[in-house]
């Protein structure tokens, strides 16, 4: 299979530039982008879904991982949003910081330590992955999801309010739609590393 087939099966609803379909930008490792970023560079996202980055090398969480790909907000927010509403863990999300983050990111339990978030963040975060029970605020669906705005937890060093801060409970479906809404939210951005989520629990951080 070309490369072209490859990303365009991969991600049936993007149009992407043409000439990052070719063997020229294969050879070169250019990620394909989305027609978007021809014309506005505003925000783009390198999203590599089904990779997992840990103590610097690339873990695959699936066995054929789709290729990364260069993305606008709105085609980053079409192919995450119903993967983040379909997905069935639990998830701590963390509003990023707009004006600071390069990275924004889905790690799995287990692979806190491995992801460098400290012991007692990655303490702090279990904790509250614990505690996600009840209804989403929007809905009568069983909660699944904990956001946790800026103004909640201003820094993931700060593992005090990780723990204590009250937070806002969501099912799958609604706590997609909020990390998306605070994407949208971000007038420019260069984001080196998106994913999905994946396991049975984790979070969404930011660097």
């Amino acid at each position: 299979m070309s490369r072209r087939e490859r990303i365009t099966s991969a991600y049936p609803t993007i149009q992407f530039r043409p000439h990052t379909l070719n063997l020229w930008a294969q050879l070169t490792r250019v990620p394909a982008e989305c027609e978007h970023l021809e014309t506005d560079f505003s925000f783009a996202a390198t999203l590599a879904p089904d990779t997992t980055f840990l103590r610097g090398k690339p873990f695959p969480q699936t066995e054929h991982p789709r290729p990364l790909v260069s993305l606008c907000r709105p085609c980053l927010v079409k192919v995450i949003e119903p993967e983040l509403a379909n997905h069935s863990g639990k998830v701590v999300a963390f509003e990023p910081d707009g004006a600071n983050f390069t990275q924004y990111f889905f790690v799995e339990r287990d692979d806190f330590e491995g992801a460098g978030l400290l012991p007692e963040v990655s303490s702090a975060i279990g904790r509250r992955l614990d505690r996600i029970t009840g209804t989403c605020e929007e809905c009568s669906r069983p909660a699944r999801w904990l956001w946790l705005s800026r103004e909640d937890v201003a820094s993931l060093d700060d593992f005090g309010s990780i723990g204590n801060a009250v937070g806002r409970v969501f099912c799958s479906r609604h706590g997609a739609r909020k990390l998306c809404d605070a994407l949208e939210k971000i007038s420019e951005a260069n984001l080196f590393y998106v994913n999905i989520p994946y396991g049975e629990s984790g979070a969404y951080v930011w660097i």
